[in-house]
């Protein structure tokens, strides 16, 4: 049946096709067993933008129940593009910022090189590029939330961090160390933690 790259494929159909109301409701239209959305609303969004982008290139790519199982090379060319969207968005600029911001004690050079190793992951590209999971949306969204915690921006943070778990569920392994650090933040004053 299939693997990663129909699924998001079919999302795309999915979310391009149907209302918002149906994209997670089994009907003639929504085969929920083939390939349902499983995962949080805002993938369904993106799917959603990369529908129409889909739908504007070549329509074939996301008929509505006749376009199960399509594969081509120009389709699989635009879903890694749509990755690579992604990491030019969200992903990338969360990298350089972390690196500028919050390991300043750290020399140019050494910022350089966590920055290469965090773009240059093996395992995040061959996901991305690969299966089309798009992890460094919800990874980019967690280093804003990072990023915005450290700057003492609780609230945005917290945003961001939100954004994080409603993109992949994933996120979930990331949950209590944010709940830990604003409890704490809560419970202490900040002067007394800094």
């Amino acid at each position: 049946m299939f693997g990663d790259y129909e699924a998001q494929r079919h999302w795309m159909e999915i979310t391009y096709n149907l209302p918002a109301e149906d994209w997670y409701r089994n009907s003639s239209k929504n085969d929920l067993m083939y390939w349902g959305l499983d995962y949080p609303p805002l993938t369904a969004y993106h799917s959603l933008i990369c529908g129409y982008v889909a739908n504007w290139i070549n329509p074939d790519w996301v008929k509505l129940n006749e376009s199960r199982g399509f594969e081509s090379y120009e389709h699989k060319l635009f879903m890694r593009y749509t990755v690579l969207v992604a990491d030019i968005l969200i992903y990338i600029p969360a990298v350089v910022v972390f690196c500028n911001t919050c390991l300043h004690s750290l020399d140019k050079l050494q910022q350089v090189s966590v920055a290469a190793v965090m773009l240059l992951y093996p395992g995040v590209i061959l996901i991305d590029y690969g299966h089309f999971q798009y992890n460094c949306v919800s990874l980019g969204f967690t280093l804003w939330a990072v990023i915005s915690l450290s700057a003492g921006y609780d609230l945005i943070g917290s945003m961001m961090f939100c954004f994080a778990l409603n993109y992949k569920q994933m996120e979930l392994y990331h949950a209590m160390p944010f709940f830990c650090y604003l409890l704490g933040g809560c419970c202490f004053d900040k002067k007394e933690n800094r």
